[in-house]
Formats: structure tokens, sequence, C-alpha cells
């Protein structure tokens, strides 16, 4: 993690896992998010997993609950990795750009994503995976650093800090555009081909 990161919480550094980093949060209130919030969304999966999704903020079921996609786009979600590429929830490792529930689910503000950044990077840099599927316009964006329409991006490997990264559409953009599950589909795949993992036969489909 680049230092001017880690200079912005002293102390980050010395978080050496996942919970070691939930512990550094704590009852976090360092933007204007948390005054709002009902519970701080984490993330939730293998802390040595392969494989890391990365949304774009808590939506009121994520608010809730305390974990990340839950919600009808949760269930897509999950969908995807278990019916699609054949494995547990439980194998891959789910979170979010943002911590915290925006207002009526806006997208995050630059303020806000500078508080939470220092976070999101620590839990990349301790899951280690090998490969990371964005989630939306806003995660990629949040993440690559870049403007470029994810309707460019997606389907497209990035590198973000040696680990390969596909940006992909937002299961709650499926959610209203369901043709476009075929894409995200086919993204899907070129991650697990990436894995080595095996492809079930779908006859091409999405989950």
């Amino acid at each position: 993690m680049p230092t001017e990161l880690f200079s912005k919480y002293p102390g980050l550094e010395k978080a050496s896992t996942l919970v070691e980093l939930r512990e550094f949060i704590g009852d976090c209130q360092r933007c204007k998010l948390a005054p709002r919030r009902t519970n701080l969304v984490f993330g939730v999966g293998n802390p040595n997993a392969d494989l890391m999704f990365v949304g774009e903020a808590p939506g009121a079921d994520e608010d809730a609950r305390g974990e990340p996609f839950v919600g009808r786009a949760g269930q897509l979600l999950t969908d995807i990795i278990e019916r699609g590429m054949g494995i547990s929830r439980a194998e891959v490792y789910i979170c979010n750009v943002i911590k915290c529930r925006p207002p009526d689910n806006r997208n995050p503000e630059p303020d806000e994503v500078a508080s939470c950044e220092p976070f999101l990077f620590r839990q990349i840099d301790l899951v280690r995976p090998r490969a990371i599927v964005g989630l939306g316009t806003f995660a990629v964006h949040a993440v690559l650093k870049v403007k470029i329409p994810i309707s460019k991006l997606r389907g497209n490997w990035q590198n973000f800090r040696g680990i390969r990264f596909m940006p992909t559409f937002h299961p709650a953009y499926l959610l209203r555009t369901p043709g476009d599950k075929r894409l995200v589909w086919a993204d899907i795949q070129q991650v697990m081909k990436y894995l080595g993992m095996p492809i079930p036969h779908r006859g091409g489909s999405a989950p």
C-alpha cells in the first residue's frame, strides 16, 4: 500500500489480518456517512480467497444486516457465484468501496471515498486475491482511478497493483437490464479460465 494511504490513518499498517483491520476501523466516525448508518458493512468471505468481488456501497438491506450484497442484487451475485461458477459464496471475498450506506443509495461522494479508500486497499492487500471482479461503474472507477464508461471497460482485463482486475456490470444493473446477464457471464468465464476453474456446462447461458 502506498505510504500516503498509511499516513492518513497512523497504525493502519499494523493491521496484519482482516480481523485486526476491522478492529482498527472500529465504530468509524471518519466521514459524514457515520451518523446515519445502522451498521458498518466491512466484508465477508474467505480471507485467503483467490477471487474478490468489490461493489460500490451498502444498500438498505446491507445496512440493516451489516453484510454486503444481501438484497436482491446480492442474491443475483450469489447465483452468479454458486449456480454459475459452481462454488460457494463463502469461498470468495466480497466487500464494497464504501463501508457505510449513503443516504437514499446515492453515489458516494469524493470525500467519502477518500475516507474509506485506505480500508478497501488494505483489505485487498490482506486477502491478496489472484483476481478481482469490479462490480459496476462506481466501484471500477474508484479502484482504477479512471473515467472510462463501464460499457467500454467490461470484459477487458486491467491491472491493480499486480492483481488481475475484471470490470463488469453491477448485479443491480442486471436486475433492470436482464438481457446483459450474458455479458457478465462472459466476463465471469474469463475470470474462471484465468483461475483454472472448470466452467459448468450451461449452454453458455447466464445464471
